[in-house]
This record gives C-alpha cells, sequence and structure tokens, in this order.
C-alpha cells in the first residue's frame, strides 16, 4: 500500500480495513470495520470516483464510524461498517457486476463479518446481484429483490425536520415554511414530495439541473444553483447529497433557522457544530436524522416487512431528536454532544 493508506490505518481506532485492488476495472474495494460492540458491522456499499484510492478510504474510514454511532444512537444491535468501491469512472453492464462479485467474495471471506446496504451510487439492482453472491446483504426479500431505502430515510428527515421546527415554534407545523434542498435523488425527492404535501415552499438544487427542474414542478417548488445554496434565504436547509456542505466557510453565510437533511458526514470537521451554534442554528445531527433507512433494513432482518409499520417505527427518529434538542438547549451544548453522549451511553452499557 501506498503511505497514504497506511498513514490512514496508522491513525484510525477502528477495529480494521479489508482493502482490495480490482485490476480488472482499475478500482479498489474497502470493507473499513470501526466497531461491534452492538453486534456486527453494518452499513452501506459507496460507489463514486475520489482522486485517490486514500481518499476513497478516508471516506470508508468515516462513514463507517458515522454507522457505529448511528446504531448506538438507535440502540439496534450492529456495529459501524461502511464499504466503498473507488471506481476510476462510470461502471455499468458486465464490469460492474463483476466488480460487486469482488465484493462479494470478500464479504464471505469475512464469514459474516460485515453486513451490507445500498448507499450513495449503488442501486437495489446492484443489492440483488451481491445477493448472489453472499448472503450478508440486509433487507433482501423472498423473490431476490432489493428494496430501497430512500424512501424510508426521507420518512426519517421529515419527522427530524417537524421536530426541529417545533422545538423552535411550540408547534411542528410546516406550511409556508422555506426548505432547500440540496440534492433531490433517491432521498431529496420523497421528501420534498412529502414536504409539499405538508404545505412547505420547497427550493431543489441539485448538478443535475433537469432533476432538480423535475421535482421541483412535481411539488409546486422553484430551483436553484447549487453554488448559491449557503446564501439562500429559507427556514431549513436540508442537505441531502454529499457530505462537508457545513464549514467554516459555507456557515457564515447560512441564511437558516434549522439544517436538517439525510447526507452523511455533513459537517466538515467537528468545530463546525459549534459554529452553527454560535449563529443560534439549530442542527439535526446527521447520523440521527438519517437513520431512517438503517432503521428499515434493521427492523426487515427482525421480519417486519410491513410498509406502513416500518415507516411508523421510522417516524420515532422526531421523537429522539426532540429529546437531543432538549438536553441539548438545557446544557447549553450543540445537539451533536448530546447526541453523542446518548449513543456513548448505549456503547458502554452494552460493554464499549
Amino acid at each position: 500500500m501506498g503511505h497514504g493508506l497506511e498513514s490512514l490505518i496508522e491513525n484510525w481506532d477502528g477495529l480494521g480495513v479489508v482493502a482490495s485492488s480490482h485490476r480488472e476495472t482499475g478500482s479498489w474495494i474497502f470493507i473499513a470495520l470501526h466497531d461491534a460492540t452492538l453486534g456486527r458491522p453494518t452499513g452501506g456499499c459507496r460507489l463514486r470516483t475520489y482522486g485517490s484510492p486514500a481518499d476513497g478510504l478516508r471516506d470508508a474510514m468515516r462513514l463507517a464510524e458515522g454507522m457505529t454511532w448511528k446504531w448506538a444512537a438507535m440502540d439496534f444491535r450492529y456495529g459501524g461498517g461502511k464499504s466503498v468501491l473507488a471506481v476510476p469512472g462510470p461502471l455499468e453492464g458486465e464490469p460492474r457486476r463483476r466488480l460487486f462479485a469482488r465484493l462479494g467474495h470478500l464479504m464471505n471471506a469475512l464469514n459474516g463479518g460485515y453486513g451490507v446496504g445500498e448507499d450513495l451510487g449503488t442501486t437495489p439492482r446492484d443489492m440483488a446481484y451481491l445477493a448472489t453472491v453472499t448472503p450478508y446483504v440486509a433487507g433482501i426479500r423472498e423473490d431476490g429483490s432489493a428494496p430501497d431505502p430512500g424512501p424510508f430515510t426521507a420518512v426519517g428527515v421529515f419527522a427530524g425536520i417537524e421536530a426541529a421546527v417545533s422545538h423552535l415554534d411550540g408547534a411542528p407545523s410546516l406550511a409556508g415554511m422555506t426548505v432547500l434542498i440540496e440534492g433531490v435523488g433517491d432521498v431529496g425527492r420523497p421528501l420534498a414530495r412529502m414536504l409539499a404535501r405538508a404545505g412547505a415552499k420547497v427550493i431543489a438544487a441539485d448538478l443535475n439541473e433537469n432533476r432538480s427542474r423535475r421535482v421541483a414542478a412535481e411539488c409546486g417548488g422553484t430551483t436553484a444553483d447549487c453554488r448559491d445554496v449557503p446564501g439562500i434565504e429559507c427556514d431549513v436547509y436540508a442537505p441531502c447529497a454529499v457530505g462537508a456542505t457545513v464549514n467554516a466557510r459555507t456557515v457564515p453565510l447560512l441564511r437558516c433557522r434549522i439544517v436538517a437533511g439525510s447526507a452523511n458526514n455533513q459537517l466538515e470537521v467537528a468545530e463546525d457544530a459549534d459554529r452553527l451554534l454560535e449563529r443560534g442554528i439549530l442542527y439535526a445531527p446527521d447520523y440521527v436524522i438519517n437513520g431512517g433507512g438503517a432503521m428499515a433494513f434493521g427492523l426487515m432482518e427482525q421480519g417486519i416487512s410491513d410498509t406502513d409499520r416500518l415507516n411508523a417505527r421510522v417516524r420515532s427518529i422526531g421523537r429522539s431528536l426532540d429529546e437531543i434538542f432538549r438536553e441539548a438547549e438545557t446544557a447549553g451544548e450543540s445537539p451533536v454532544v448530546a447526541a453523542r453522549k446518548r449513543a456513548r451511553r448505549v456503547l458502554r452499557d452494552n460493554g464499549g
């Protein structure tokens, strides 16, 4: 391994990393296992092009740690893990299948040490195929198909936005609220629909301008250029694409009361939570509000398949955030600190 990969592994506090170079496609496969206190490390598979293999490994590590906190915050019996397929460019057809086959063989070699689901860049079709190679794919139905976690994640984000609005205004009504959604794909699109039905005004921003226009038309909203997002006036900014959009450069520009979205690792560094607090912007910790897809898949593995029952459980994310907001306000600290305390209590109570 190159120096970059070695340095990342040497300085990581996780359990370990599985790395494999897939020469046929010029891709790297990384499985990052962060913590197994609550159970088998489990988390989605991300497929993306990175500047270097080290960037892909770094993303896998950050995401795996986020899964540790996500499962602990929900008190589910899974540990933190994540996989990344760092591809050199667009990958479809048979080469894509062979890459997923390699991932499946690596997972089989771990003998159940890592469970996987869909994430950014991967699809239910990818997961259905992967399940023909390895039995460790979460949520696979009896007919071999894979459910889409996006709509479940959107339900949790919607419940979290309601909780944030209720905390600030004393009532969860979204009527007349303006919500800026950055990234209107698998999560952002169903979220936009739910917000519109609740009477909110939706602003859709996406690197794919055709997609943002389509979503805006569906929900009677408007569009915005992604480059303008930080300075757009709104009640709620919902980052639902890539992470690190909340940082030292963007926080001073934000013109919102609430940051609540589905993206992983929304804060570029931990200090960004304090920057939001100083500006009086309420932040819904990402690994709590975006846990709906993971929660639904965990419940599916427990035998719950009814969509209404799953959505009802996912909506409990709103109650969790309400408690976190109140605890943070009482202590005069960021909701990130309050959420991390809750997660640490769960890990500690289970021997972590």
